[in-house]
């Protein structure tokens, strides 16, 4: 019997190539699996619903449950919990001041240089993971480059001790894994698996605040600790919250952009070649990069909180609301020749980093980490080719991205 079409794209023999059938998905903007859930496809649908306030990200105001076995605590503070919900999956205003307080020490106005200033840092992390690469002829490069990097990066900027990454990797594995659909999984096992992530993740970050507290410096965990509860600055279990939320969204979705690039460039050589000829084509490469192959390709986590008329069907008050980025980023009322990589277009205004409100908060770490990482891959290493195509993904089909991405080339540039 063949499966629903919601199921087939979660299912795993599909992850290499889940585009095909993207664009069957397209074929009903949006669809109704036949109990709780809606799943919108097309991009101008995606985009509208990102900026309309009848669209919740705090599962708690679902009222009916999806049959794909979401867990009701994978960090969204539901039921058993062990933490509150990150601004990530708040409404305003509570989204709106936790997000604020949190930006002052990231980004424009308060910290307009954070992001720039690590550039240098992030260059020699960068040139350190390359001159590491003793065995040319077969690199992984997830293991060896994507997921380093970025853990090193999120831990600089928040001030965590990089010899405590193989403490919070398990953890934030677990935590991703709850974003997760996952058919014919037990809930339960899933749930105490998260909730005891969560319980030894904000041990953990609690200690560290405390240090921070009594010895602040100049990181981002220290500028979180320093509140007190009032309006403009994060209590307690606030500021260990969002630290949960940037270590994790910090690098789990930059190591699958990075992944998803060197594939995709390997994929591309002639984009490759003239990326090694001139760096300055990595924006657009990193850009082009968000709509062809974004790192989070499903938003399950929306709710309707009224009743929303769209693509010919009303959306009832309380249903479970899939968004489908990685479909509407390759939709072709919006893109010509969507599934053609092509770092040239004009028009890149892709869903990669979501948008309206919840647009990702990371996005100019992101957009430097992988810029700088392509361009020193693409000059470093010679002759760089993929000993496996397609490469053994990650079983989640929301942060999709390759487990492993093993390749060879002939020796390493200096």
């Amino acid at each position: 019997m063949t499966q629903p079409l919601i199921r087939q794209i979660l299912d795993y023999e599909n992850r290499a190539d889940p585009y095909p059938l993207y664009a069957k998905l397209r074929e009903t903007p949006v669809l109704h699996d036949g109990h709780g859930t809606y799943v919108v496809s097309t991009y101008w649908e995606i985009l509208s619903l990102l900026h309309d306030p009848r669209v919740s990200s705090d599962r708690r105001k679902r009222t009916v449950q999806d049959i794909y076995g979401m867990t009701d605590d994978g960090g969204d503070g539901g039921e058993g919990a062990t933490l509150p919900p990150p601004f990530l999956r708040l409404d305003p205003p509570e989204h709106d001041r936790l997000r604020t307080v949190t930006n002052r020490s990231f980004g424009p106005p308060h910290s307009p240089r954070r992001v720039l200033e690590m550039r240098g840092e992030l260059e020699a992390v960068v040139s350190g993971l390359i001159d590491g690469i003793e065995d040319t002829g077969r690199i992984d490069l997830v293991e060896q480059f994507s997921y380093p990097f970025p853990v090193t990066a999120i831990c600089r900027l928040l001030g965590v001790p990089r010899e405590d990454e193989a403490r919070f990797h398990t953890w934030a594995d677990t935590l991703a894994a709850s974003l997760d659909p996952m058919p014919g999984e037990d809930p339960t096992e899933r749930n105490q698996r998260t909730r005891d992530a969560q319980l030894q993740l904000g041990g953990y970050l609690a200690g560290l605040i405390e240090e921070r507290r009594s010895r602040p410096g100049d990181d981002m965990l220290s500028a979180l600790a320093a509140g007190s509860g009032a309006d403009d600055t994060l209590s307690t279990m606030e500021a260990i919250t969002t630290a949960a939320l940037l270590l994790i969204a910090g690098h789990e979705t930059t190591v699958n952009l990075i992944t998803n690039g060197m594939l995709t460039l390997l994929r591309n050589p002639e984009v490759l070649k003239r990326l090694r000829d001139d760096p300055l084509l990595a924006p657009r490469i990193v850009e082009e990069l968000l709509r062809y192959e974004p790192p989070v390709q499903l938003m399950p986590n929306r709710t309707a909180v009224a009743d929303i008329d769209i693509g010919g069907l009303t959306i009832p008050s309380g249903a479970a609301l899939w968004l489908v980025p990685g479909s509407g980023n390759r939709d072709p009322r919006r893109f010509a020749d969507p599934d053609r990589f092509d770092p040239d277009r004009e028009d890149i205004e892709h869903l990669g980093f979501g948008s309206g409100i919840h647009i990702c908060f990371g996005a100019p770490l992101a957009r430097q980490e992988t810029e700088l990482a392509l361009i020193h891959l693409a000059r470093r290493l010679h002759n760089p080719r993929l000993l496996e195509d397609p490469p053994p993904y990650r079983s989640n089909a929301v942060l999709r991205g390759p487990r492993h991405l093993y390749l060879g080339c002939d020796d390493i540039r200096p």
